[in-house]
């Protein structure tokens, strides 16, 4: 796997695992929010890295745009309930 893209795995994980769990419910609220966004963002990603391992030349962009829109989603639906 190229450099990159290990980069952009690791900056993935690392923006999901940033939630925190708190009593107050307006942080709860918040946390909430950010976990949704980041869910979505992170989804995005991984799923833009899958998509750019498929085919080659316009077939890898191609590939890499579904992978986006599709982990973008499916990291949103996770993320969002």
């Amino acid at each position: 796997m190229k450099k990159p893209a290990v980069a952009l795995m690791l900056a993935g994980i690392l923006a999901l695992s940033a939630c925190q769990s708190s009593s107050d419910p307006s942080v709860q609220a918040h946390n909430a929010e950010f976990g949704c966004i980041a869910g979505t963002v992170g989804g995005a990603i991984v799923g833009g890295l899958i998509g750019s391992t498929i085919g080659g030349g316009s077939g890898q962009v191609i590939g890499t745009a579904i992978g986006v829109g599709g982990g973008g989603f499916l990291g949103n639906r996770l993320a969002c309930r």
